[in-house]
């Protein structure tokens, strides 16, 4: 059978329930898109829910099941009519959600809260990445420079979910910074806000060897914390204060690892008037310390993925040498593989896995 006809794709079914098939071969309905042929996926936190439990907010079924993934990266297949920014053969990072660009969300430049949003592996009936070809509007699509590489390509996804979050801080030249979680998206954190004028980023989590990688991947503003997990959320942001020489306390703190006890700590840990952006995603409903907030006249901001300009100014950081993605790509996966991919994430093996696009 000619590849090009075939469309060899993981769904999942249910929880720990995944399965290899065959789904249609996409078909250019729409001038403006294109199709994609994948060459990585990466795997996050929430490919993990998924494998484990079914879903997050809505659940795959047997009779609904999902094409997972959405960190993506591939090479234009083909292309619509309408299509001039693009070209078969284009090597391209995927931004895998795409608005309907009419409602007042979108409108007001903020469409990563459409509520049409069509996300890669968002049930139930956005397929994903898993697969061997995707499509998707063209410019959702990024051209990435030649001394890129399409594996080093699929963080462009949780790179721009770090920009979104420091842009929604407001880091200024000066400030002081701490990102709770050195996970793939809190190690862009704390880098997007070295690039952004901090003075001083600390960088803090519960293993060892994720704060080594986070100290070298930050550089010289780069500082390094382990919580003590036998002390309360407020003794623990006095003993990072005082360890990491931050004064009254940071300027801005940004969780992203979504654990109760990190939350807690980072708003003790802000000074006051200070800005606090939720970027980790954890449980639905928490303990929050919302009287401090008040008193202290804390800013507390969600973050929900990127929106406009995320995805470009991650690639120019990439491309002009700002950023460097050396290490963080640490195990990739043959597309058959994919849940022990998943496991090993869930393992908290490595930095970012990633799985490849089929080969058969």
């Amino acid at each position: 059978m000619n590849p090009d006809t075939r469309n060899p794709s993981c769904l999942l079914y249910g929880a720990l329930d995944a399965r290899f098939e065959d789904r249609p071969m996409p078909v250019l309905d729409n001038p403006h898109d294109v199709i994609v042929q994948i060459a990585y996926t990466g795997v996050c936190g929430s490919d993990v829910h998924f494998w484990l439990h079914g879903g997050i907010r809505t659940y795959v079924s047997e009779t609904q099941p999902l094409t997972m993934g959405h960190e993506a990266s591939g090479t234009i297949h083909a292309v619509g009519s309408g299509v001039t920014t693009l070209a078969p053969g284009d090597r391209v990072a995927i931004e895998p959600g795409y608005p309907c660009r009419r409602c007042p969300r979108c409108k007001s430049g903020r469409y990563n809260l459409c509520p049409e949003m069509k996300f890669a592996a968002d049930p139930p009936f956005t397929h994903g990445t898993l697969t061997r070809y995707f499509k998707l509007p063209a410019d959702f699509c990024y051209k990435i420079p030649d001394h890129i590489s399409l594996a080093d390509a699929v963080l462009m996804e949780p790179l721009a979910v770090a920009i979104h979050a420091v842009r929604l801080a407001d880091v200024k030249l000066g400030n002081k910074v701490v990102v709770f979680g050195a996970g793939t998206v809190g190690l862009f954190c704390a880098a997007v806000a070295r690039e952004f004028g901090a003075a001083v980023v600390v960088s803090v989590d519960v293993l060892e060897k994720r704060l080594c990688f986070a100290k070298e991947f930050i550089g010289t503003v780069g500082r390094s914390a382990m919580p003590d997990l036998s002390i309360t959320p407020e003794e623990n942001a006095q003993r990072l204060i005082r360890s990491q020489g931050l004064g009254e306390g940071a300027d801005v703190v940004i969780d992203a690892s979504g654990a109760e006890a990190s939350v807690q700590t980072g708003v003790f840990s802000l000074r006051m008037g200070g800005t606090y952006v939720q970027a980790g995603m954890g449980k639905r409903k928490i303990e929050f310390p919302i009287s401090e907030m008040c008193e202290r006249e804390i800013v507390a901001k969600g973050c929900f993925r990127y929106g406009a300009g995320d995805f470009d100014l991650g690639i120019h950081m990439v491309s002009s040498g700002r950023l460097q993605l050396a290490g963080l790509v640490t195990r990739i996966f043959p597309f058959e593989a994919a849940p022990e991919a998943w496991e090993t994430a869930k393992r908290g093996e490595g930095t970012k896995t990633l799985i490849e696009g089929p080969k058969f």
